[in-house]
């Protein structure tokens, strides 16, 4: 390497520090063995500690199951409160407040919406029976069932549309031909 000069930049790039030299580094050299000893004796007991709250941790847990089979509270028992809870809480937030007013309106306006179209269609199909060319046709029908009633040899009378398509529909159900086969078949 060349000498560094003052106020001019190195020529060559700066070299970052090799991983594997700092993890060899023994950070264990800068502990002494008084320090070793206390923290090894803390590590013991923090694990003696830890069984003995395992323990009792497990023999509380024990405790409170038996004393839930003696009150009569099952599983089933505490999954149907944790769910009615849980049903309650739900009912009970903002979120679930805005959605049903929400859905709510919407269905009002929806209602609102179908019944102001079933009164459109109502009045369009009014309008449609008084229009001139619904009447015309009324007419013919009329008139072609009476001239067809006269060469069938019904009675002489039209009467209006709706009394024709009724009497028709009595006349086919009179019509309809009966088995009038004896149930004493004798060969």
């Amino acid at each position: 390497m060349e000498p560094r000069q003052q106020g001019s930049l190195d020529k060559e790039p700066l070299k970052e520090v090799d991983e594997d030299i700092v993890s060899e580094v023994d950070l264990n050299n800068t502990v002494t063995e008084e320090e070793r000893e206390e923290m090894e004796n803390e590590l013991t007991k923090l694990e003696e500690e830890i069984t003995t709250l395992k323990q009792v941790l497990a023999s509380k847990e024990k405790r409170h199951l038996e004393l839930k089979q003696k009150l009569g509270i099952t599983p089933l028992c505490e999954l149907r409160q944790n769910f009615s809870k849980s049903w309650y809480d739900m009912q009970t937030s903002t979120a679930y407040k805005k959605t049903s007013e929400t859905l709510s309106t919407a269905g009002q306006r929806t209602s609102a919406a179908f019944s102001n179209l079933g009164n459109a269609i109502s009045r369009k199909f009014g309008d449609i029976r008084n229009s001139p060319s619904f009447k015309s046709f009324e007419e013919k029908v009329e008139s072609t069932v009476s001239n067809i009633k006269s060469k069938v040899g019904g009675t002489g009378g039209a009467g209006s549309f709706e009394e024709v398509l009724s009497s028709a529909a009595q006349a086919s159900s009179q019509d309809t031909p009966t088995n009038n086969m004896t149930k004493n078949n004798e060969c």
